[in-house]
């Protein structure tokens, strides 16, 4: 789980605890995490195998969610109704989260789901609606595993590929905070290298 700041700490939690209340009622940290870490690696693997890029707006995003969290947590897919932010970052607000999420989803669509663009613009625009996203930060957990699941549908519909394998996670997040400070040159090398 991500250590956030957010109001109301316990929000969805166990009393008197930082854990998130959840289907199969665990209420140790690390354990929630193993399981959780094995079930959305199932579910990621099965999403990617299984899911059409058809209909591709923020609800098809948020469906990723729910298919990733939903046996865990019965909110998984809702967008958060608190805010939150993490290592000095401040995500979006949590009451303009439906609307802006639309609109990224509606430049993308116009943007043809950056099918049949160079190498080079690609690179810049995937680079660009990945630190969109992640700002965007719609939901109260597992933001990161979403989101590069949707990346991952997005590059392979456009006939390239991508293994996030490759990329050092703690590379991944350093680049993730610079973009976050307006700096987005090391998270547009990131993607470089990991996309064919």
């Amino acid at each position: 789980m991500a250590v956030y700041n957010i109001e109301g700490c316990q929000w969805n939690c166990y009393e008197n605890s930082t854990v998130l209340i959840n289907k199969m009622d665990i209420h140790d940290q690390s354990q929630l995490d193993a399981v959780e870490k094995q079930i959305t690696l199932l579910r990621g693997i099965q999403t990617e195998k299984e899911t059409e890029f058809v209909n591709v707006d923020f609800d098809f995003y948020c469906s990723l969610h729910r298919f990733l969290f939903g046996d865990l947590y019965d909110w998984a897919g809702s967008l958060r109704s608190i805010n939150i932010s993490k290592k000095g970052t401040v995500f979006c607000r949590h009451t303009e989260l439906e609307q802006i999420g639309n609109l990224k989803f509606a430049r993308l669509k116009s943007q043809n789901y950056l099918l049949d663009m160079p190498d080079d613009e690609f690179i810049d625009e995937l680079t660009e609606l990945y630190h969109e996203l992640n700002m965007l930060h719609p939901f109260r957990e597992g933001n990161g595993r979403t989101l590069r699941l949707f990346i991952t549908l997005l590059v392979r519909n456009t006939e390239r590929d991508i293994n996030f394998a490759l990329c050092d996670s703690d590379m991944l997040n350093i680049a993730t905070i610079k973009a976050a400070q307006g700096d987005i040159s090391m998270l547009r090398e990131v993607f470089k290298e990991i996309i064919e």
